[in-house]
């Protein structure tokens, strides 16, 4: 029989505590959103004076990474190598930012970004799939 991990809230919050502090000591204002394995929306934050479309765009990059077990850079990148299909892709957000959660090879979820350059929401997202890394 397998075993399943799934996020838990508690988990999902310091995971985006960790990188919202990556965010306010580089000043950047920005959105984060926090998935689950299936792209259900488990957990949100706004930060002050981030524009209003960066909260859509985090949860789009969010599920994109969980939906397609990718993180979103993978598709962006094919994109700008001229892979144009990359547009057709259902519920896709091709913009660097949007990061699988993974416990033990396997991906629990997603954290996606928004709100500064895509490079930069990237290091963001990073920062806090870095954290669940960390766990054992």
């Amino acid at each position: 029989m397998n075993t399943k991990h799934y996020l838990a809230l508690a988990i999902a919050k310091i995971v985006v505590e960790t990188a919202e502090k990556i965010a306010r000591e580089n000043k950047w204002q920005v959105s984060i959103a926090i998935v689950n394995e299936t792209g259900q929306l488990i957990y949100f934050i706004k930060m002050d004076e981030t524009t209003n479309i960066s909260g859509d765009i985090s949860i789009l990059k969010a599920q994109h990474a969980a939906n397609y077990r990718r993180d979103t850079i993978f598709h962006e990148i094919l994109l700008m190598n001229g892979n144009n299909f990359v547009l057709s892709l259902p519920n896709s957000m091709p913009l660097e930012g949007g990061v699988q959660l993974i416990y033990q090879g396997k991906t629990i979820g997603a954290i996606g970004v928004s709100g500064v350059d895509s490079e930069d929401d990237g290091k963001i997202a990073k920062a806090g799939a870095d954290y669940l890394l960390s766990l054992k």
